[in-house]
């Protein structure tokens, strides 16, 4: 029997379409910085590949623009960050992903939304929503512990994309090396690849603007600290799958940043790159470094916004003497708030991880505004079920939980009478407390 020809290389042309969709992305898209006139788009290929990125407005989808064509590096785990630079503010865009010329399609969708301009506007700051949580353990077991998985309920990113933040802030342990990873390069990217390669992760990634700090686990080894061999490593693979607005300030390396979004400005530190080993009795005892404290208090005297979110690995207020906490390095702790109050900052609230329970410390200060601490832990490692039992004098009573979690900062209201509510929100997205704070409690 004789076979049509054209019907029949319109199948065999379907068919390599199909094999290439599922063959060559190995990860993302993700949606990383994005502010008015520019947007980040990362991505990780399965062999090095050229990338390109299409994007429209949602209102008028006719009109199209594209981004350089990159090629993808096999020593770089073959990933990629394209900035776009063809973005008007408050605009809904719609993107599509081209390796090698082939137009991807996935079950979900892919867009960003730029900031919108609205200083000295009438209409005031926006109403945001920030997504968050720390300590993600996707199971591998060839790498892992012997008996029960530590990593569970992946469902949490479905539920964290179901409620459409405009945010998702990683606070740390945003993948946890193992033995087999924090001593080579070839480990590091290996286990960042795993992790990011999580389908119930996908969604999320791919429409909302995705930001992260370090802490130990994603850094290198437990309790990893600055004498740590291979953080130089650690840091250029952290920069090559997060898409962050920059890295390191005072020209000093690591992942410090800051972004802003609305009437709130986001100060991301490093708690590892510069920090002091927990176990060394002498020395400068340090966790941020001189360089880094300097930089957060000028940059938060500097700041103009009503909400300043101070964003780090390891707790801050807590007076329970965990190894990992501030309260382990109580004088750097005490400069900090020293600072904040001599200078009449207003508007600070801390934003922590790491201890895999959520909490809220609120330290009282004679004379000014109460310091509020928001943890916010653990999205898919083991849970600390006995949180309510261990000490924290700052703690707000009731606001302690122990199973995986997700917490999100909603920002709305006149920008006179901003309120800042904290929600918590378990595996599956139900409510487990809420709690409102206003601006004007921050002055």
């Amino acid at each position: 029997m004789r076979i049509p020809l054209l019907p029949f290389l319109l199948a065999i042309a379907c068919s390599a379409t199909a094999m290439a969709q599922t063959s060559l992305i190995q990860s993302g898209p993700m949606v990383g910085h994005v502010d008015q006139r520019e947007a980040k788009i990362w991505l990780q290929t399965t062999q090095p590949a050229s990338v390109r990125i299409v994007y429209r407005d949602s209102a008028s989808p006719s009109r199209s623009y594209t981004s350089q064509s990159v090629r993808t590096n096999a020593s770089i785990a073959n990933t990629v960050t394209i900035s776009l630079d063809s973005v008007e503010p408050a605009t809904t865009y719609l993107y599509d992903v081209y390796v090698n010329e082939i137009k991807f399609s996935f079950p979900y969708t892919t867009q960003f939304h730029t900031q919108p301009v609205w200083r000295w506007r009438p209409q005031g700051p926006p109403s945001v929503r920030i997504a968050m949580g720390s300590c993600t353990y996707v199971n591998e077991e060839r790498f892992d512990r012997p008996g029960t998985p530590y990593g569970s309920e992946y469902e949490i990113f479905t539920a964290i994309a179901a409620a459409t933040p405009d945010v998702m802030l990683w606070l740390g342990d945003n993948t946890y090396t193992r033995e087999a990873d924090w001593n080579s390069r070839a480990g590091f990217l290996h286990r960042y690849t795993h992790t990011r390669s999580l389908p119930e992760m996908q969604p999320l990634l791919a429409r909302t603007s995705n930001y992260a700090i370090w802490d130990d686990h994603d850094y290198g080894p437990n309790d990893g600290d600055r004498g740590y061999w291979g953080k130089s490593t650690s840091l250029e693979i952290f920069n090559a799958f997060w898409a962050n607005p920059s890295a390191g300030v005072m020209d000093k390396p690591g992942i410090t940043t800051t972004f802003e979004i609305a009437d709130a400005q986001f100060f991301l530190l490093d708690d590892r790159y510069y920090r002091a080993p927990n176990d060394r009795v002498n020395g400068e005892r340090t966790i941020l470094g001189e360089h880094q404290v300097q930089w957060l208090i000028d940059a938060l005297a500097t700041s103009n916004a009503t909400f300043k979110f101070v964003c780090v690995g390891s707790q801050f207020l807590t007076d329970n003497l965990r190894k990992e906490c501030f309260s382990r390095m109580p004088e750097e702790r005490l400069r900090i708030i020293d600072e904040i109050t001599t200078n009449k900052i207003k508007g600070v609230v801390f934003l922590t991880g790491d201890i895999h329970a959520t909490e809220l410390s609120k330290l009282d200060r004679p004379g000014t505004y109460p310091l509020y601490e928001f943890t916010c832990s653990s999205l898919t490692a083991g849970s600390n079920k006995g949180i309510a039992e261990q000490t924290n004098a700052y703690r707000v009573v009731g606001t302690e939980y122990g199973l995986h979690n997700f917490g999100i900062a909603t920002l709305r209201g006149p920008e006179k009478d901003r309120t800042l509510t904290l929600t918590v929100h378990d595996a599956n997205g139900s409510t487990v407390w809420k709690r409102d704070i206003k601006a004007s409690e921050l002055r």
